[in-house]
């Protein structure tokens, strides 16, 4: 019979307790081994996944590649048994990733590679994928000009500072700047921890395929340095145990112990792009679409004029394959005169 892969583990009665102790360590290490997010977004897949299967009368606790086959064609399609809005090829992929996740969980494989999913898969790119959007980067010039829509009188105002100078002296996503705790180990969910030292601050992330270090050095004044703008948010909202980047109150004076989704970090980057009137020759709604959480990360890599290799440690890249997207900033194209 099939389990529930979030069910913890199941051992016989009257076992000793350390051995019930051991059982609760190793769920741990079970939580450990995917990131919240990951967890998150793959149980919401194998909900998707599940409502179907029971919409059409399928077995979902065991799924047939054939029935695999015939769930990324209504998803990519658009079926009315999958919510009659078609899913974009990444959604697709994902999903299908989140149901050999829930399989191996329950203690059988579904090979994604069998002719049923991975014909149709192929099938699917070929007819629905598009060239990836780019993210408007986020440039220094434009950083100040976001920086000056936020008022530095207000909590609010110093924290929304903060976020957008660490998000992009950082290059990070938007998940790690919430994620990120005043301490090591403050919560259990932490994404990584922060230490202020006399040079800047040494940021520990907790990514996919482990941890690692980006160092964030002072800036050339006060006005655009991240670690004062950090230490100023810390030290008037008193903060010094738990995330760093929390909700304020009403009316402004004081900071709550609710942490921040990463959906705030993009709602802040495109109301102070419109603050700030950045792109004026675009609409509001391209404006807004055009730039997104990503847009700090974009905006970092794209601008830092130093060798390669150190931008490619700072975003946490695995190729620099991935670095050279963003590397267009010396146009050799204008400085041969053209």
């Amino acid at each position: 019979m099939a389990t529930d892969p979030d069910a913890p583990l199941a051992l016989p009665e009257h076992q000793p307790p350390a051995l019930r102790d051991l059982a609760e360590r190793a769920r741990g290490y079970a939580e450990a081994a995917s990131l919240a997010n990951t967890r998150r977004a793959y149980a919401a897949d194998w909900k998707h996944f599940a409502g179907w299967c029971r919409r059409e009368g399928l077995e979902a606790l065991s799924p047939d590649p054939q029935v695999v086959g015939l769930y990324i064609t209504a998803c990519a399609s658009g079926a009315k048994s999958v919510g009659g809005r078609k899913n974009a090829v990444s959604t697709i992929e994902r999903r299908l990733s989140a149901l050999v996740w829930a399989c191996a969980q329950r203690g059988f494989s579904l090979d994604r590679r069998n002719p049923h999913v991975a014909t149709v898969l192929a099938g699917i790119r070929n007819s629905h994928a598009a060239p990836p959007r780019q993210k408007e980067a986020i440039l220094p010039e434009d950083l100040l000009a976001m920086l000056e829509t936020c008022d530095r009188s207000t909590l609010r105002g110093l924290r929304d500072r903060a976020m957008l100078l660490i998000g992009f002296a950082g290059g990070l996503r938007r998940s790690e700047i919430v994620g990120l705790d005043h301490g090591k180990d403050d919560t259990p969910e932490s994404g990584g921890w922060v230490e202020v030292l006399d040079g800047g601050a040494l940021i520990n992330l907790r990514g996919k395929t482990g941890w690692r270090e980006v160092e964030i050095a002072r800036g050339s004044s006060d006005q655009t340095c991240p670690i004062h703008a950090l230490t100023q948010w810390l030290h008037y909202a008193k903060i010094d145990f738990g995330p760093i980047f929390v909700a304020v109150s009403r009316n402004g004076l004081k900071a709550t112990a609710d942490c921040l989704s990463d959906k705030h970090v993009a709602r802040l980057i495109k109301q102070t792009v419109e603050d700030a009137g950045l792109r004026p020759d675009l609409s509001k709604a391209e404006r807004l679409a055009l730039y997104s959480g990503y847009s700090l990360r974009a905006g970092l890599a794209s601008s830092a004029e130093v060798d390669e290799r150190y931008v490619q440690k700072q975003l946490g890249h695995a190729s620099t394959e991935m670095t050279r997207r963003y590397r267009f900033r010396v146009n050799l194209t204008k400085a041969a005169g053209l």
